[in-house]
């Protein structure tokens, strides 16, 4: 069973930032693209930035140019650097591989205005 452990969700003002972390086993975190995903309530999950084995990143429209993914391939772990917040980012956040094979608890992030 896949293991996934995301922190670092919270309540945060719009304009703030907040920084996401995820544990991956290394054995899945070695040989697949990561990626971060949301779902608020009511709405799909959806892919919100994504990383390549090789350290190639991409994102959602509508978080392009705020959200910031990296990855530490010592500590098998993956980041979500979230800056200038919006309300509409409120949701549970998850990681996965990409695409996904399994779930964790996921973290919430809930923005005010």
């Amino acid at each position: 069973q896949v293991q996934l452990v995301e922190s670092g969700g919270g309540l945060v003002q719009a304009g703030g930032s907040l920084r996401l972390s995820c544990a991956a086993p290394e054995s899945i975190f070695r040989i697949n693209g990561m990626g971060w995903y949301r779902q608020a309530p009511g709405k799909r999950r959806e892919l919100v930035a994504g990383i390549t084995r090789g350290g190639g990143t991409n994102y959602a429209d509508s978080v392009k140019g705020r959200f910031f993914i990296s990855k530490d391939n010592a500590a098998n772990t993956v980041y979500l650097q979230m800056n200038t917040l919006k309300p509409e980012d409120t949701a549970v956040y998850y990681c996965s591989t990409v695409p996904p094979i399994a779930w964790g608890q996921g973290t919430q992030v809930t923005v005010s205005s």
